[in-house]
């Protein structure tokens, strides 16, 4: 991907987040009794970290259906996703630790929505021992932020580049994990640019990108979107496999997306 191409959604599509994403979480509700259908989880543990200005609130539709599913599906309890220093990171580390030993050692699942996607990523790469995967929601993951509408508000919270602790994670936010990562995307995302959610194929990892048919605001909530992630958190663990697109009904939902 070109750095000079690189620019955030159309206008339109980030005006119509909110109409679209209330579409979304009305098919989520209407659904929820047939998702319980979806593939069965092994009860190992899940962590779920919001997206940027949320809470857990967002995402407790996703972790209700997870416990449902039989997993062991935990908030990441630190509030609203605002600020990212060296305090918060701490917190995360230590979440994910605590989940860890509180398994008995059972590796934890990590499943981010947008900038938490972002966080998910980092704390495999630093504790790959302690995640079994990884599996982000329209997060900007490219290096260049031009790709997020976000941007600004971002940077007024937490201030530009020249920070130590914001310019190392930006610099590597292309690499991938050392751990099976799935990135689920759209083109109708109004917040991140597709684009810029894109993984990057690497030799030495295991890596997939996956898009559908959402909002950006809808992705922790679109039911089409939950298909994708039972199916990759129902994989027995070290026997990960890409998500297959083509598979009956999905090939008229879901594409593979690559670089």
């Amino acid at each position: 991907m070109s750095v000079m191409t690189a620019k955030p959604p159309h206008v339109l599509l980030t005006l119509t987040e909110g109409a679209r994403a209330t579409y979304e979480i009305g098919a989520f509700y209407a659904l929820r009794k047939a998702m319980r259908g979806l593939p069965k989880g092994d009860g190992h543990p899940v962590l779920v970290l919001p997206g940027f200005v949320a809470s857990d609130r967002s995402t407790r539709p996703m972790r209700r259906l997870l416990k449902d599913l039989g997993y062991d599906a935990h908030a990441w309890g630190l509030g609203r996703n605002l600020k990212f220093n060296s305090a918060r990171e701490r917190a995360m580390e230590g979440r994910l630790c605590h989940i860890f030993e509180q398994s008995g050692g059972r590796k934890v699942s990590l499943i981010g929505w947008s900038l938490g996607g972002v966080f998910a990523r980092e704390l495999a790469k630093r504790f790959p021992d302690q995640v079994r995967l990884v599996i982000s929601l329209g997060s900007p993951i490219s290096p260049d932020r031009r790709y997020s509408s976000a941007r600004h508000l971002f940077e007024m919270i937490n201030g530009d580049a020249g920070r130590p602790e914001l310019d190392e994670r930006y610099t590597r936010l292309g690499e991938a994990p050392p751990v099976p990562t799935t990135s689920i995307l759209t083109k109708g995302d109004g917040i991140v640019a597709w684009r810029g959610s894109i993984q990057q194929p690497s030799a030495d990892t295991q890596t997939e990108n996956i898009l559908v048919p959402a909002s950006h605001v809808g992705l922790g909530v679109n039911p089409i979107v939950m298909v994708a992630i039972a199916d990759r958190l129902a994989q027995k663990e070290d026997a990960w496999m890409p998500f297959d697109c083509r598979a009956g009904w999905r090939r008229n939902f879901f594409r593979s997306v690559s670089v």
